[in-house]
């Protein structure tokens, strides 16, 4: 005889890990359906880490005060804050990071750059080549050149507003990208001029590039073909990398996008997952505080990525001085996806999001996938818009460095 009980059961507790809880995803999924912040009392702001952002709380001014509701709070950030160039601002403080075709399918790539039009933000093609598909949102997509060049060529670069340099990755620093056989369909290896049914890897590093002067001569060619663009430089996070990014400003670029070692999909190798570069709450305030050293902070866009989870994890990144966050997995929780760490097989995804399956890549629709992501961030920009409240600043460019409003667990007291 069976008894009627209340509590978590099996599913629910085997999704995720302790970065992306149970808790997690199912308040990503409650978000993404809604467009408004969870209204259970499952935790939506941190996971069970034990470490990273997880860690940082806000240290919000002793007496109660905020900032009055008519009162308009800026979340928009600039991608180019030096003199010369196309100005870009972007209505909140993200954009999505690159997720190339065959990493994820073709209707994912869409719903992403609908998502983005929608915000007036940007969505990153990957290292995989600009499908024919996403020309018409190509206002607000990004193109990427890695170190394969896959399907790279002039007029892609022609038509971006923005171009990003991919010269590592914080999940897998110190290796190219990498495709396994069986995601290398007709239709993908027609996009990156390769053969069906066989492994690519990208090299590592760029082999024309070992230095400053070599990194100036990349911006330089991309700067030659579309003058317009911004470029922007891709890294993970080595110990110097406050160094890479005071070269890449004097390279020429617009953004540095420094990608920590909690970020990635389950594509990434064993061997260096979570494991070698340095985690992103860590290399965050090491750039920002180097780069005002040198007198250039407000002369470059500091972009972060590598585990942001939550809105939370974004305006804490910001607080740390990053000026936004480049957004990955979160929207593929959004649309569905359980971290179940099979990203890197054909038929591996159960979901079709990472798939390359004829049949499983069709399980997302892309209007509807597109909603879910647009939800998630509406979310988000109400999230943020309260908490901004709360701190009394009106703008969250106001919040970049704020140090002293986060406090550390582990600590009594303020950030130092």
């Amino acid at each position: 005889m069976h008894t009627l009980s209340s509590g978590r059961f099996d599913v629910f507790e085997s999704l995720g890990n302790y970065r992306w809880t149970p808790e997690l995803i199912l308040t990503t999924w409650e978000q993404a359906l809604t467009g408004k912040p969870p209204t259970s009392d499952l935790e939506y702001r941190v996971g069970k880490s034990g470490g990273g952002f997880d860690k940082l709380n806000f240290k919000f001014p002793s007496e109660a005060v905020t900032i009055d509701e008519n009162e308009k709070i800026d979340i928009s950030i600039q991608l180019n804050k030096k003199s010369a160039g196309s100005k870009i601002e972007i209505p909140t403080p993200i954009y999505g990071g690159g997720m190339s075709f065959g990493s994820v399918s073709l209707n994912v790539m869409l719903a992403r750059a609908m998502a983005a039009k929608a915000w007036n933000t940007f969505t990153s093609t990957g290292e995989g080549g600009y499908p024919e598909e996403l020309v018409p949102y190509k206002d607000h997509v990004i193109t990427q050149i890695a170190t394969g060049l896959f399907g790279v060529g002039e007029e892609t670069i022609q038509r971006a507003r923005v171009v990003e340099f991919k010269y590592a990755q914080g999940a897998k620093p110190g290796l190219g990208g990498h495709l396994l056989a069986d995601k290398v369909t007709p239709e993908v290896a027609l996009m990156r001029e390769s053969v069906p049914w066989v492994s690519l890897f990208s090299p590592f590093p760029f082999h024309s590039v070992y230095s400053v002067e070599d990194h100036r001569k990349h911006v330089d060619w991309v700067k030659a073909i579309n003058p317009k663009t911004l470029v922007a430089v891709k890294v993970s996070t080595p110990t110097d990398v406050d160094m890479v990014a005071v070269g890449s400003y004097y390279a020429g670029a617009h953004i540095i996008h420094i990608d920590g070692s909690y970020g990635g999909t389950g594509a990434a190798p064993e061997v260096s997952k979570k494991n070698i570069a340095m985690p992103i709450e860590y290399a965050i305030p090491k750039v920002h505080n180097f780069l005002v050293a040198e007198g250039i902070r407000d002369e470059i866009t500091l972009m972060a990525s590598g585990g942001i989870r939550t809105a939370y994890d974004v305006a804490k990144a910001i607080a740390l001085g990053a000026d936004g966050c480049v957004i990955g997995t979160a929207e593929l929780i959004a649309i569905g996806c359980t971290h179940c760490g099979n990203c890197e097989s054909g038929r591996g995804c159960p979901h079709g999001i990472t798939s390359t399956d004829p049949e499983l890549s069709q399980l997302k629709e892309p209007e509807w996938a597109a909603q879910r992501i647009i939800n998630l961030y509406s979310s988000w920009q109400i999230q943020w818009i309260e908490l901004l409240r709360k701190l009394t600043l009106q703008s969250i460019r106001e919040l970049r460095g704020r140090i002293d409003l986060l406090t550390h667990k582990d600590y009594k007291g303020k950030m130092k």
